[in-house]
């Protein structure tokens, strides 16, 4: 594979479809036209739009296992954009018919299963699917449920019986308003280091992110992916105005196309979510 920049625009396109879907969630919150708790992925958009672009280049179709936060997961990997606004109204035309929500969102046509609510359990969910199947599995965690004991064990067990799988681990600092330092003074990297797994500590730029892909299950690998929320758990606030935000500095970076490819994708986006709420 060549890490381009027509790489770096396949990747700015799935990036700003999840932006620009997140924004309109936000708005929708706002005005009350979602009624439950959501959990938006703006500002980390980068990891799964970058995983998911070098799974579409190598043709690799892998089994997906998300928790909360996984709005970008579903939207660059190819989910149905109306399910879920559909799922987020409530409404049983949803990718879960409406009884998932934001956090438990499943898809068949592309290999992701729902989430059940109890943090980090995907783990070891996500490792028994890939021991049973041997098939490419991507299990993603936040920094705060990659903590959980039976994560841990899962790992071991996945060390062990060398499976195709690849753990991310979307490291944004907080869980809730916890800073990480606070909770803990190692890191995900080097835990998978002492299982005996391919282990990284990096940032979410998808040039940084390429360049581990030819470890993509191969063997177990773990991506600690540093980045950062734009809002709050369950999306009621912000951090700061102030926090870096990827999305702006590659579109920025990208240009007059990124430019044009935003405005296309927000045009799309928000006529999308107004044809579902009248309906």
């Amino acid at each position: 594979m060549t890490f381009n920049k027509s790489f770096r625009y396949q990747v700015f396109e799935k990036a700003s479809l999840a932006r620009n879907f997140e924004e309109e969630v936000i708005a929708n919150v706002k005005n009350k036209n979602i009624k439950i708790p959501v959990y938006v992925s703006a500002g980390q958009e980068f990891i799964a739009s970058t995983i998911a672009t070098i799974c579409n280049q190598k043709k690799i179709k892998p089994l997906i296992f998300g928790q909360h936060r996984c709005h970008s997961t579903y939207l660059t990997f190819g989910g149905d954009k109306a399910k879920l606004i559909d799922e987020l109204l409530q409404k049983k035309t949803g990718c879960t018919q409406g009884m998932g929500g934001s956090a438990s969102i499943h898809s068949k046509k592309i290999n992701m299963h729902g989430h059940d609510g109890l943090m980090g359990s995907n783990g070891p969910i996500g490792v028994g699917a890939c021991y049973a199947t041997k098939k490419p599995t991507i299990i993603f965690l936040g920094d705060a449920a990659a903590e959980e004991d039976y994560v841990l064990g899962a790992l071991g067990w996945a060390s062990t019986k060398n499976l195709p799988l690849l753990v991310v681990v979307e490291d944004n600092n907080f869980s809730i308003l916890t800073e990480k330092k606070v909770r803990r003074n190692w890191e995900m990297s080097d835990v998978a280091k002492a299982f005996k797994m391919k282990g990284f500590n990096l940032d979410d730029n998808p040039m940084t992110i390429s360049k581990y892909s030819k470890f993509f299950f191969k063997q177990p690998c773990l991506l600690n992916i540093n980045t950062n929320r734009i809002y709050w758990h369950s999306g009621s606030g912000k951090d700061s105005d102030k926090t870096f935000d990827r999305y702006k500095s590659e579109k920025k970076l990208l240009g007059t196309r990124a430019d044009l490819i935003d405005y296309k994708t927000k045009k799309l986006i928000k006529n999308l979510w107004k044809k579902h709420l009248e309906k």
